[in-house]
């Protein structure tokens, strides 16, 4: 049996829908496509129209009229439940507003540059970098602040699947962050596939992914998420 390119892929053009060897036989204006996409829950789904471009979804209910950012109808469902939080966790003056796990290899790059998006969008950001002082315990900086914040999110990218498969700092967040369900996947250059391959129990999640939106686009759905 052909295996379908989805989980890597998206399927996200009219090329990549027409060159799938489990779908392009029975391609026909995307409409069948989006009927057994819906089986597929590991990474987020698309609305297209004929000619491969996405299509504007419905706005969430936290998104303001204003903002230009555009929701899929997938990243909705995934992050209504972070919602939910944010409403009954009200932000006090020592909490923040997002916890920022990412990989070591991370924190001078991709890291920062998420964690300066978000600030810039007005978003308290628990960042490692800047909030674990010298010579103070790591493990217990983490513990106070999982524990200050509304939601967390994990930057994944190969060098965060790396450092999984050794089980190191990374892990002891993502368990803490997971047992507490309030953790968002953000996928950069990488995949949910890969993901999966690494954590099955996180790549189960939906989140975010700068394969179709820009790291500012990804703060700003963030930002919104957040704000009250």
């Amino acid at each position: 049996m052909s295996k379908c390119t989805a989980p890597v892929r998206g399927h996200r053009t009219a090329s990549a829908a027409a060159e799938c060897p489990a779908c392009g036989g029975r391609y026909n204006g995307y409409s069948n496509y989006r009927n057994s996409s819906r089986h597929y829950s590991g990474a987020p789904s698309y609305s297209l129209n004929n000619s491969g471009s996405k299509l504007s979804s419905s706005r969430p209910s936290w998104s303001p009229a204003s903002s230009s950012v555009v929701y899929t109808p997938a990243e909705t469902l995934a992050l209504r439940p972070f919602r939910h939080s944010v409403e009954n966790r009200p932000l006090s003056s020592d909490r923040r507003d997002v916890f920022l796990c990412h990989a070591w290899d991370d924190r001078k790059n991709a890291a920062t540059e998420l964690h300066d998006h978000l600030e810039s969008k007005g978003v308290s950001v628990w960042f490692s970098e800047k909030d674990v002082a010298l010579g103070t315990s790591l493990l217990r900086e983490i513990d106070k602040g999982l524990a200050k914040s509304r939601v967390g999110i994990v930057l994944v990218t190969p060098a965060l699947l790396n450092r999984l498969k050794g089980e190191g700092i990374a892990d002891k967040e993502l368990s803490a962050l997971l047992a507490r369900d309030l953790l968002i996947p953000i996928v950069h250059n990488t995949s949910y596939e890969d993901l999966r391959e690494v954590s099955p129990l996180l790549g189960s999640r939906s989140g975010l992914s700068t394969v179709e939106d820009s790291m500012e686009t990804v703060a700003i759905k963030l930002s919104e998420l957040v704000s009250l």
